[in-house]
């Protein structure tokens, strides 16, 4: 790898330290390497941190320094850029993360001698509801879209169709449906699945649902989900919030429909370690 980009929360001291030692040794061996600005702005309500207009010709990798929540937003800037991801632990869980503070050093010098090696995930983008002219607006996300009942309100009622066809009905607080990225997070706290990340697949997993029989489903990353609002009583509409990997992206009421694809784009991230996702997993979660 010749050329470097870092994405990191630069008002964090102990970030912004480690941004510029990381800079400097890169530097020093050759390569080159920029800190991007770190800098909200939204593009149809969606929020960004990281303007990719502004990244450098032919950039190799994105060095992000945070948690989790750092790197998915990364991955949602990044999406359209074809740049591979590498995580630098300066959060808590890191689970996405590949590297440790202590790591650093070590973990470039592999950086620029090409020996890594790279996971495609897969991400889900809804298609209909939140399609934007601009493809930055739309909604992408790396672990899970969620449809939840708003405020502490009665339970909503969603219909499930899976490739146009009726697959169940659910009235719950809500609805998961994750990559299997994101089945270690939301979707495991619901009682859903742990699906290792390389399977393509996707998980439906109801949130609080008011029944004794209803479980998770598991399809195939090429089928398209379509999620109704449904009405649960006959006196109003069922009001419901939208969310993409954290990050609310709008409101839905009765009638409106969702339709939730596997796209074409991936995120790519940089493993050096030979560490197994079931180590990881139980590292990371105390398994």
């Amino acid at each position: 790898m010749e050329q470097f980009c870092i994405i990191t929360n630069s008002d964090k001291n102990a970030n912004y330290n480690m941004a510029y030692h990381i800079v400097d040794y890169i530097n020093k061996r050759g390569r080159k390497c920029v800190i991007m600005e770190n800098r909200l702005t939204r593009s149809a309500g969606i929020r960004h941190f990281t303007d990719v207009s502004q990244l450098p010709d032919e950039v190799d990798c994105a060095i992000v320094l945070g948690g989790d929540g750092t790197i998915i937003q990364a991955a949602i800037d990044l999406v359209h850029s074809n740049i591979p991801i590498i995580g630098v632990n300066t959060g808590s869980l890191g689970f996405l993360t590949e590297i440790e503070r202590q790591e650093i050093d070590s973990a470039l010098e592999r950086l620029i001698n090409n020996d890594y090696t790279i996971e495609n995930r897969i991400m889900l983008k809804e298609v209909s509801y939140f399609k934007m002219p601009d493809s930055r607006s739309s909604c992408y996300a790396l672990n899970d879209i969620v449809v939840s009942k708003r405020g502490g309100g009665r339970p909503i009622t969603i219909k499930v169709y899976i490739n146009c066809e009726l697959a169940d009905i659910y009235r719950a607080d809500g609805i998961i449906i994750s990559t299997p990225t994101g089945s270690t997070g939301y979707n495991l706290s619901a009682g859903g699945p742990v699906l290792v990340p390389q399977l393509k697949a996707i998980i439906v997993t109801p949130i609080c649902a008011h029944s004794l029989n209803n479980r998770s489903l598991i399809v195939d990353a090429g089928d398209s989900i379509v999620l109704e609002i449904g009405r649960t009583k006959d006196a109003g509409d069922d009001f419901a919030l939208v969310a993409a990997d954290g990050r609310k992206v709008g409101e839905i009421v009765t009638g409106d429909r969702l339709v939730i694809e596997v796209p074409h784009a991936t995120t790519q991230l940089i493993r050096l370690s030979d560490i197994s996702f079931y180590e990881r997993m139980r590292e990371k979660l105390k398994v």
